[in-house]
Protein backbone atom coordinates (compact mmCIF):
# COMPACT_ATOMS: atom_id res chain seq x y z
CA UNK A 1 0.00 0.00 0.00
CA UNK A 2 2.91 2.35 0.75
CA UNK A 3 4.30 1.70 -2.72
CA UNK A 4 0.95 2.56 -4.37
CA UNK A 5 0.66 5.71 -2.27
CA UNK A 6 4.20 6.73 -3.21
CA UNK A 7 3.48 6.30 -6.92
CA UNK A 8 0.36 8.46 -6.70
CA UNK A 9 2.15 11.14 -4.71
CA UNK A 10 5.02 11.08 -7.21
CA UNK A 11 2.61 11.73 -10.09
CA UNK A 12 1.24 14.78 -8.30
CA UNK A 13 4.76 16.04 -7.53
CA UNK A 14 5.42 16.37 -11.28
CA UNK A 15 3.54 19.67 -10.93
CA UNK A 16 6.65 20.96 -9.13
CA UNK A 17 9.80 21.89 -11.06
CA UNK A 18 12.75 19.54 -10.68
CA UNK A 19 14.63 21.95 -8.46
CA UNK A 20 12.04 21.60 -5.70
CA UNK A 21 13.52 18.41 -4.17
CA UNK A 22 10.65 16.15 -5.04
CA UNK A 23 12.19 13.19 -3.19
CA UNK A 24 12.26 15.13 0.09
CA UNK A 25 8.65 16.21 -0.39
CA UNK A 26 7.67 12.62 -1.17
CA UNK A 27 9.37 11.32 1.97
CA UNK A 28 7.60 13.92 4.10
CA UNK A 29 4.22 13.07 2.61
CA UNK A 30 4.72 9.33 3.17
CA UNK A 31 5.76 9.86 6.79
CA UNK A 32 2.75 12.10 7.46
CA UNK A 33 0.25 9.68 5.89
CA UNK A 34 -1.77 7.59 8.35
CA UNK A 35 -1.36 3.78 8.23
CA UNK A 36 -3.42 1.99 5.60
CA UNK A 37 -3.80 4.94 3.19
CA UNK A 38 -3.31 3.95 -0.44
CA UNK A 39 -4.07 7.22 -2.24
CA UNK A 40 -3.87 10.96 -1.50
CA UNK A 41 -7.00 12.74 -0.31
CA UNK A 42 -8.73 15.18 -2.65
CA UNK A 43 -7.58 18.07 -0.50
CA UNK A 44 -3.96 16.88 -0.57
CA UNK A 45 -4.07 16.45 -4.35
CA UNK A 46 -5.54 19.93 -4.86
CA UNK A 47 -2.92 21.50 -2.58
CA UNK A 48 -0.05 19.72 -4.30
CA UNK A 49 -1.29 20.73 -7.75
CA UNK A 50 -1.91 24.34 -6.69
CA UNK A 51 1.41 24.83 -4.92
CA UNK A 52 3.27 22.90 -7.60
CA UNK A 53 1.91 25.17 -10.33
CA UNK A 54 2.84 28.23 -8.27
CA UNK A 55 6.40 26.96 -7.98
CA UNK A 56 6.58 25.99 -11.65
CA UNK A 57 5.32 29.46 -12.63
CA UNK A 58 8.08 31.03 -10.57
CA UNK A 59 5.84 32.63 -7.94
CA UNK A 60 5.38 30.16 -5.07
CA UNK A 61 3.98 32.85 -2.75
CA UNK A 62 1.28 34.04 -5.17
CA UNK A 63 -2.30 32.90 -4.57
CA UNK A 64 -3.63 33.83 -8.01
CA UNK A 65 -0.85 33.03 -10.48
CA UNK A 66 -2.15 29.50 -11.16
CA UNK A 67 -5.65 30.80 -11.91
CA UNK A 68 -4.27 33.42 -14.32
CA UNK A 69 -2.18 30.77 -16.03
CA UNK A 70 -5.25 28.58 -16.51
CA UNK A 71 -7.24 31.50 -17.95
CA UNK A 72 -4.40 32.28 -20.35
CA UNK A 73 -4.18 28.62 -21.40
CA UNK A 74 -7.94 28.37 -22.01
CA UNK A 75 -8.26 31.51 -24.10
CA UNK A 76 -5.05 30.72 -25.98
CA UNK A 77 -6.36 27.23 -26.68
CA UNK A 78 -9.76 28.31 -27.99
CA UNK A 79 -8.27 30.95 -30.27
CA UNK A 80 -5.75 28.43 -31.59
CA UNK A 81 -8.61 25.99 -32.16
CA UNK A 82 -10.49 28.65 -34.12
CA UNK A 83 -7.50 29.26 -36.39
CA UNK A 84 -7.07 25.50 -36.81
CA UNK A 85 -10.72 25.06 -37.85
CA UNK A 86 -10.21 27.66 -40.56
CA UNK A 87 -7.34 25.53 -41.85
CA UNK A 88 -9.61 22.48 -41.62
CA UNK A 89 -12.14 24.19 -43.87
CA UNK A 90 -9.56 24.09 -46.67
CA UNK A 91 -10.39 20.39 -46.99
CA UNK A 92 -14.02 21.14 -47.91
CA UNK A 93 -15.27 20.20 -51.36
CA UNK A 94 -15.79 23.25 -53.60
CA UNK A 95 -19.32 24.61 -53.89
CA UNK A 96 -21.45 23.38 -56.80
CA UNK A 97 -20.98 25.29 -60.05
CA UNK A 98 -23.78 27.46 -61.39
CA UNK A 99 -24.99 24.74 -63.78
CA UNK A 100 -25.06 22.09 -61.06
CA UNK A 101 -26.88 24.47 -58.72
CA UNK A 102 -29.48 25.28 -61.34
CA UNK A 103 -30.15 21.56 -61.91
CA UNK A 104 -30.40 20.80 -58.17
CA UNK A 105 -32.80 23.67 -57.50
CA UNK A 106 -34.94 22.80 -60.52
CA UNK A 107 -35.34 19.32 -59.03
CA UNK A 108 -36.52 20.80 -55.72
CA UNK A 109 -38.48 23.78 -57.06
CA UNK A 110 -40.03 22.70 -60.37
CA UNK A 111 -41.51 25.50 -62.41
CA UNK A 112 -39.61 28.26 -60.58
CA UNK A 113 -37.35 30.49 -62.67
CA UNK A 114 -34.50 31.33 -60.28
CA UNK A 115 -32.31 34.20 -61.42
CA UNK A 116 -28.87 35.36 -60.33
CA UNK A 117 -27.23 31.93 -60.02
CA UNK A 118 -23.45 32.40 -60.33
CA UNK A 119 -20.33 30.49 -59.35
CA UNK A 120 -19.06 31.23 -55.83
CA UNK A 121 -15.63 32.96 -55.94
CA UNK A 122 -14.35 31.22 -52.77
CA UNK A 123 -15.48 29.14 -49.80
CA UNK A 124 -15.49 32.23 -47.54
CA UNK A 125 -16.23 35.72 -48.81
CA UNK A 126 -16.65 39.27 -47.58
CA UNK A 127 -19.13 41.41 -49.50
CA UNK A 128 -19.27 38.70 -52.17
CA UNK A 129 -15.53 38.47 -52.93
CA UNK A 130 -12.56 36.57 -51.44
CA UNK A 131 -10.83 38.14 -48.46
CA UNK A 132 -7.80 40.26 -49.35
CA UNK A 133 -5.53 42.89 -47.84
CA UNK A 134 -7.82 45.59 -49.16
CA UNK A 135 -10.46 44.34 -46.71
CA UNK A 136 -8.30 44.97 -43.64
CA UNK A 137 -10.23 48.13 -42.72
CA UNK A 138 -13.55 46.32 -43.05
CA UNK A 139 -12.37 43.43 -40.91
CA UNK A 140 -10.94 45.61 -38.15
CA UNK A 141 -13.40 48.46 -37.99
CA UNK A 142 -16.89 47.06 -37.68
CA UNK A 143 -17.59 45.03 -40.82
CA UNK A 144 -15.83 41.81 -39.87
CA UNK A 145 -19.18 40.11 -39.52
CA UNK A 146 -19.54 40.28 -43.30
CA UNK A 147 -16.87 37.60 -43.58
CA UNK A 148 -18.92 34.43 -43.85
CA UNK A 149 -19.36 31.10 -45.58
CA UNK A 150 -20.15 31.60 -49.26
CA UNK A 151 -23.27 30.27 -50.90
CA UNK A 152 -24.51 29.71 -54.43
CA UNK A 153 -28.15 30.14 -55.37
CA UNK A 154 -30.77 32.41 -56.84
CA UNK A 155 -34.06 34.21 -56.28
CA UNK A 156 -37.54 34.50 -57.75
CA UNK A 157 -38.90 38.05 -57.94
CA UNK A 158 -42.43 39.30 -58.44
CA UNK A 159 -45.78 37.54 -58.11
CA UNK A 160 -45.41 33.76 -57.48
CA UNK A 161 -46.68 31.22 -59.98
CA UNK A 162 -48.38 29.29 -57.16
CA UNK A 163 -49.46 30.20 -53.59
CA UNK A 164 -46.60 30.46 -51.04
CA UNK A 165 -47.82 27.61 -48.84
CA UNK A 166 -48.21 25.34 -51.85
CA UNK A 167 -44.66 26.20 -52.91
CA UNK A 168 -43.37 25.33 -49.43
CA UNK A 169 -45.28 22.05 -49.24
CA UNK A 170 -44.09 21.00 -52.69
CA UNK A 171 -40.48 21.93 -51.91
CA UNK A 172 -40.47 19.95 -48.64
CA UNK A 173 -42.03 16.97 -50.38
CA UNK A 174 -39.45 17.08 -53.19
CA UNK A 175 -36.61 17.42 -50.68
CA UNK A 176 -37.67 14.29 -48.81
CA UNK A 177 -38.18 12.37 -52.06
CA UNK A 178 -34.67 13.24 -53.25
CA UNK A 179 -32.90 12.19 -50.04
CA UNK A 180 -32.63 15.45 -48.12
CA UNK A 181 -33.06 15.69 -44.34
CA UNK A 182 -35.58 18.49 -43.77
CA UNK A 183 -35.60 20.42 -40.50
CA UNK A 184 -38.52 22.22 -38.90
CA UNK A 185 -39.52 25.43 -40.72
CA UNK A 186 -38.91 28.83 -39.10
CA UNK A 187 -41.75 31.34 -39.50
CA UNK A 188 -41.19 35.02 -38.71
CA UNK A 189 -43.42 38.07 -39.06
CA UNK A 190 -42.03 40.46 -41.64
CA UNK A 191 -42.83 43.42 -39.38
CA UNK A 192 -44.32 44.09 -35.97
CA UNK A 193 -47.82 45.16 -35.03
CA UNK A 194 -48.75 48.81 -35.30
CA UNK A 195 -51.72 49.57 -33.15
CA UNK A 196 -53.93 48.97 -31.34
CA UNK A 197 -55.93 47.57 -32.93
CA UNK A 198 -53.56 44.97 -34.40
CA UNK A 199 -54.37 41.73 -36.18
CA UNK A 200 -51.18 39.65 -36.02
CA UNK A 201 -52.67 37.03 -38.33
CA UNK A 202 -52.76 39.60 -41.13
CA UNK A 203 -49.02 40.34 -40.96
CA UNK A 204 -47.06 38.81 -43.86
CA UNK A 205 -44.60 36.09 -42.85
CA UNK A 206 -41.22 34.90 -43.99
CA UNK A 207 -40.71 31.11 -43.80
CA UNK A 208 -37.26 29.51 -43.83
CA UNK A 209 -36.71 25.81 -44.55
CA UNK A 210 -33.29 24.25 -43.93
CA UNK A 211 -32.24 20.85 -45.29
CA UNK A 212 -29.08 18.78 -45.64
CA UNK A 213 -27.94 16.03 -47.96
CA UNK A 214 -24.40 14.71 -47.63
CA UNK A 215 -22.00 17.63 -47.40
CA UNK A 216 -24.46 20.19 -48.78
CA UNK A 217 -26.99 22.33 -46.93
CA UNK A 218 -29.94 24.16 -48.48
CA UNK A 219 -31.67 27.28 -47.17
CA UNK A 220 -35.03 28.15 -48.74
CA UNK A 221 -36.93 31.35 -47.87
CA UNK A 222 -40.48 32.07 -49.01
CA UNK A 223 -42.45 35.28 -48.40
CA UNK A 224 -46.18 34.95 -47.88
CA UNK A 225 -46.84 38.27 -49.58
CA UNK A 226 -45.05 39.52 -52.68
CA UNK A 227 -45.45 42.30 -55.21
CA UNK A 228 -44.01 42.91 -58.63
CA UNK A 229 -41.14 44.85 -56.98
CA UNK A 230 -40.27 42.35 -54.22
CA UNK A 231 -38.53 38.98 -53.89
CA UNK A 232 -40.84 36.02 -53.39
CA UNK A 233 -38.36 33.17 -52.97
CA UNK A 234 -34.62 32.69 -52.39
CA UNK A 235 -32.69 29.41 -52.37
CA UNK A 236 -29.00 28.94 -51.60
CA UNK A 237 -26.58 26.04 -51.19
CA UNK A 238 -23.61 25.88 -48.80
CA UNK A 239 -21.10 23.26 -47.76
CA UNK A 240 -21.55 21.52 -44.42
CA UNK A 241 -18.66 21.45 -41.96
CA UNK A 242 -16.03 19.04 -43.34
CA UNK A 243 -15.02 16.17 -41.00
CA UNK A 244 -11.39 17.34 -40.85
CA UNK A 245 -12.43 20.47 -38.95
CA UNK A 246 -13.00 18.54 -35.71
CA UNK A 247 -9.55 16.90 -35.33
CA UNK A 248 -7.99 20.19 -36.45
CA UNK A 249 -9.89 21.99 -33.69
CA UNK A 250 -8.91 19.49 -30.98
CA UNK A 251 -5.25 19.34 -31.99
CA UNK A 252 -4.94 23.09 -32.45
CA UNK A 253 -6.72 23.80 -29.18
CA UNK A 254 -4.51 21.48 -27.13
CA UNK A 255 -1.34 22.81 -28.75
CA UNK A 256 -2.44 26.42 -28.24
CA UNK A 257 -3.28 25.81 -24.58
CA UNK A 258 0.11 24.21 -23.90
CA UNK A 259 2.02 26.99 -25.68
CA UNK A 260 0.03 29.69 -23.86
CA UNK A 261 0.69 28.05 -20.49
CA UNK A 262 4.41 27.67 -21.18
CA UNK A 263 4.76 31.27 -22.38
CA UNK A 264 2.89 32.53 -19.33
CA UNK A 265 5.20 30.54 -17.03
CA UNK A 266 8.31 31.73 -18.85
CA UNK A 267 7.26 35.40 -18.64
CA UNK A 268 6.22 34.97 -15.02
CA UNK A 269 9.61 33.59 -14.03
CA UNK A 270 11.48 36.19 -16.07
CA UNK A 271 9.68 39.13 -14.41
CA UNK A 272 9.57 37.86 -10.82
CA UNK A 273 11.29 40.40 -8.58
CA UNK A 274 11.52 43.07 -11.32
CA UNK A 275 9.24 45.84 -10.18
CA UNK A 276 9.12 48.04 -13.26
CA UNK A 277 9.21 45.33 -15.93
CA UNK A 278 6.97 43.06 -13.87
CA UNK A 279 4.39 45.79 -13.37
CA UNK A 280 4.28 46.68 -17.07
CA UNK A 281 4.05 43.03 -18.14
CA UNK A 282 1.28 42.39 -15.60
CA UNK A 283 -0.65 45.39 -16.93
CA UNK A 284 -0.25 44.19 -20.51
CA UNK A 285 -1.36 40.70 -19.51
CA UNK A 286 -4.47 42.08 -17.79
CA UNK A 287 -5.31 44.12 -20.89
CA UNK A 288 -4.94 41.03 -23.07
CA UNK A 289 -7.24 38.95 -20.88
CA UNK A 290 -9.87 41.71 -21.01
CA UNK A 291 -9.57 42.18 -24.78
CA UNK A 292 -9.73 38.44 -25.50
CA UNK A 293 -12.17 37.21 -22.89
CA UNK A 294 -14.77 40.01 -23.18
CA UNK A 295 -15.77 39.25 -26.83
CA UNK A 296 -15.86 35.53 -26.04
CA UNK A 297 -18.11 35.92 -22.98
CA UNK A 298 -20.33 38.26 -25.00
CA UNK A 299 -20.59 36.07 -28.11
CA UNK A 300 -20.98 32.57 -26.66
CA UNK A 301 -24.42 33.12 -25.01
CA UNK A 302 -25.72 34.80 -28.16
CA UNK A 303 -24.54 31.94 -30.36
CA UNK A 304 -26.00 29.34 -28.02
CA UNK A 305 -29.39 31.08 -28.09
CA UNK A 306 -29.21 31.46 -31.87
CA UNK A 307 -28.54 27.74 -32.38
CA UNK A 308 -31.34 26.81 -30.00
CA UNK A 309 -33.82 29.07 -31.78
CA UNK A 310 -33.05 27.83 -35.31
CA UNK A 311 -32.08 24.44 -36.77
CA UNK A 312 -28.46 24.29 -37.89
CA UNK A 313 -27.36 21.23 -39.87
CA UNK A 314 -23.90 22.79 -39.77
CA UNK A 315 -22.98 25.02 -36.84
CA UNK A 316 -21.46 28.43 -37.35
CA UNK A 317 -17.64 28.37 -37.57
CA UNK A 318 -15.85 28.36 -34.23
CA UNK A 319 -14.37 31.84 -34.62
CA UNK A 320 -17.87 33.34 -34.66
CA UNK A 321 -18.44 31.80 -31.21
CA UNK A 322 -15.50 33.95 -30.03
CA UNK A 323 -16.91 37.16 -31.48
CA UNK A 324 -14.56 37.01 -34.47
CA UNK A 325 -13.95 38.53 -36.91
CA UNK A 326 -16.64 41.06 -35.89
CA UNK A 327 -14.55 42.14 -32.90
CA UNK A 328 -11.20 41.33 -34.46
CA UNK A 329 -9.75 44.73 -33.54
CA UNK A 330 -9.85 43.71 -29.87
CA UNK A 331 -8.07 40.46 -30.70
CA UNK A 332 -5.35 42.27 -32.68
CA UNK A 333 -4.75 44.83 -29.92
CA UNK A 334 -4.60 42.01 -27.37
CA UNK A 335 -2.11 40.18 -29.56
CA UNK A 336 0.04 43.33 -29.66
CA UNK A 337 -0.04 43.46 -25.85
CA UNK A 338 1.12 39.84 -25.74
CA UNK A 339 4.07 40.48 -28.06
CA UNK A 340 5.09 43.60 -26.17
CA UNK A 341 4.87 41.80 -22.83
CA UNK A 342 6.96 38.87 -24.07
CA UNK A 343 9.50 41.30 -25.48
CA UNK A 344 9.84 43.06 -22.13
CA UNK A 345 10.13 39.72 -20.34
CA UNK A 346 12.95 38.73 -22.69
CA UNK A 347 15.05 41.78 -21.76
CA UNK A 348 17.98 40.54 -19.62
CA UNK A 349 18.00 41.45 -15.96
CA UNK A 350 20.32 44.37 -15.12
CA UNK A 351 23.59 43.21 -13.66
CA UNK A 352 24.24 44.27 -10.08
CA UNK A 353 27.80 44.68 -8.87
CA UNK A 354 28.68 42.71 -5.80
CA UNK A 355 29.51 44.76 -2.73
CA UNK A 356 33.24 44.88 -2.00
CA UNK A 357 34.41 42.83 0.91
CA UNK A 358 37.02 44.01 3.40
CA UNK A 359 39.52 41.71 5.01
CA UNK A 360 39.53 41.68 8.82
CA UNK A 361 42.35 43.67 10.29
Amino acid sequence: MTGALARRYRRLLFCYPRAHRRDELLATLIEAAPPGRSRPTVREAANLIRHGLRARLGRPASRTVAAWAVLAAIIGGVFAAAFATRAGWETAEPLPRAGQTRAMLAEILPGQDLRGIEDAPAMFVIYGHPLGWDDANSMLFGDGGEYSLASVGGAVDGIPVRPPQETLDLARQRLRETGWTVYRPIVRNMYGCIGPPCDSSAIPTDTTVVAQRGNTTLTLQVNSESTTASTFLTASLQRATPPAVYPFAVGGGLAGAVVAFLLFGWASRRTDGRRLAGGVVTTLFGATMLLWWAPTLFAVPLMVQHHLDEPHPSWHPMWEWLGQPTLSLLFVVGGGCVLLGLGLAAVPRPRTEAAPTTAPS
